[in-house]
């Protein structure tokens, strides 16, 4: 579960500014919406004991072809707002921001801009929504919505729009799309959640902050050069997930996995791998089907593990090269059969010894063992810390001491290059279908293991025979997180 991050830019700043955030919680919810007249929803949104999750089950993406172009009626009164002055210093700049109330009641409104929000404007090109649409005169009308952006080259989520009507506030329904927006950010790996909001919004400020929201700067001319009077400065927000500090191999156990940990190592690895490549995933099933296969190798391996925590696992399995001869020979285990549990030879050719795992086969045909792994993952709330190239370097050491030549595997290929992984067209290997692409790597272990052999790579059925009505039995057995469609996903 390793993912690209953007390219960040250096900026330098000319002035030294001293910011006094004075941000005191109101007690009163975001109000950002115009009324509407009441509507058949398309489900119930009455809170009772499950409230919580009748919401989750209303959001739904709003795909670009649909919606783009939908207006957002931001309209809010506001009886408050937070005063920005700036005042220069011997030293630099002094900026306070301070609550203050309006003489009378403010409110804005769409129509005052020339620029109203809506979604999927041009200039997001990445921009993904999702909201909450009900039944109106035969048409679907969006009642809800939260709209983000990656800001690739910083490495940042942008949230764009979050808009929740006035009918179904104080729901949780605006901490419901947020929460959508932080499994994002989580999935992709960002180091940041970022939105702009104004500074007479002070409803908004209130609830970003009850997010975890805090200030990280202020643009006084963004809506125009009367902001600052018209107590209208833009202020931006941020969001930064928890991150747990680099590990060592001191602060963690790798370690075989016991019989007793399976489920508990099934649900790490449902969690790591949850709607990051399809609607909720299978991982945790493959590996289940894995533990009960020929091809297994438990021997390599490993679960890494921080007190009763199991933080990350990679599951080893063997695969083959195959070059030269009948293209259509079956893959996968009829190589097995005649290959004892470390990979030698049997029956064809009477081998005992690691050197000869390639001499499997006919004169017409070759066939080497090798590994293949996956998958390698980590628990979401330690990714990044270091723990999965913990795992890749010992497990490679051991299969390396257990007279493997090389691993082939389809992973991320921002990740594993890190690690010595090149792509299998440096070895003149192939995907069984004659192919090579990015994620088609492979790191030899003995120096000439792969170029000097070459050929197509094959790995067991096990990984292709997946039934989604088996994965949904087995899925039952865990607390699974709602399935939701991100931007990224395969499917």
């Amino acid at each position: 579960m390793k993912w690209m991050r953007g390219r960040y830019r250096k900026r330098r700043f000319l002035l030294s500014v001293i910011c006094r955030f004075c941000f005191r919680l109101l007690q009163e919810p975001y109000t950002a919406a115009s009324a509407r007249p009441k509507t058949k929803l398309l489900m119930s949104l009455t809170i009772e004991k499950d409230g919580t999750k009748m919401i989750k089950d209303n959001i739904i993406p709003l795909p670009k072809e649909q919606w783009k172009g939908t207006v957002i009626p931001m309209r809010y009164t506001t009886e408050e707002y937070y005063d920005v002055d700036m005042q220069k210093v011997t030293d630099g700049y002094e900026i306070a921001i301070h609550r203050k109330k309006f003489d009378t009641p403010v409110t804005h409104f769409p129509e005052e801009y020339d620029f109203p929000d809506k979604l999927y404007q041009d200039h997001w090109e990445k921009a993904y929504a999702w909201g909450i649409v009900e039944e109106k005169d035969g048409r679907q009308e969006m009642i809800a919505c939260i709209e983000t952006c990656p800001e690739e080259w910083s490495n940042r989520l942008m949230i764009t729009e979050l808009w929740v009507h006035e009918k179904i506030r104080r729901q949780g329904v605006a901490h419901a799309l947020m929460a959508v927006a932080k499994e994002q950010a989580v999935l992709e790996h960002r180091r940041a959640i970022i939105l702009e909001t104004q500074s007479c919004n002070v409803g908004a400020i209130t609830f970003y902050q009850k997010e975890g929201f805090g200030p990280i700067g202020f643009d006084t001319c963004c809506y125009g050069n009367r902001d600052v009077e018209r107590k209208e400065v833009r202020i931006n927000m941020g969001y930064f997930p928890r991150r747990k500090q680099k590990v060592t191999r001191e602060d963690i156990v790798i370690r075989r996995e016991e019989p007793d940990e399976y489920h508990k190592t099934e649900e790490m690895i449902l969690k790591a791998f949850w709607n990051k490549y399809h609607l909720g995933c299978n991982e945790h099933f493959l590996v289940h089907k894995l533990r009960q296969s020929d091809v297994y190798v438990p021997e390599l391996s490993r679960v890494a593990v921080v007190g009763d925590e199991i933080v990350g696992a990679i599951c080893y399995s063997r695969a083959w090269l195959k070059r030269a001869g009948d293209d259509t020979t079956e893959r996968t285990e009829e190589y097995a059969d005649h290959a004892d549990d470390v990979g030698n030879c049997k029956e064809r050719c009477g081998g005992s010894t690691p050197d000869q795992r390639e001499c499997c086969g006919t004169e017409e045909e070759q066939v080497k063992e090798i590994l293949t792994f996956g998958p390698l993952c980590v628990e979401p709330g330690w990714q990044g810390c270091g723990v999965g190239g913990l795992l890749l370097e010992e497990t490679l050491a051991l299969a390396k001491e257990s007279g493997y030549e090389g691993v082939v595997i389809l992973g991320e290929p921002d990740y594993y290059p890190r690690h010595g992984f090149l792509t299998c067209d440096h070895f003149g290997i192939t995907t069984a279908e004659g192919k090579n692409f990015d994620a088609f790597m492979g790191i030899e272990l003995v120096e000439g293991g792969f170029a000097n052999f070459g050929g197509k790579f094959y790995e067991s059925e096990i990984f292709e025979d997946l039934p989604e009505a088996e994965n949904e039995e087995y899925t039952k057995k865990f607390d699974a997180p709602d399935r939701r469609r991100f931007p990224g996903q395969w499917d």
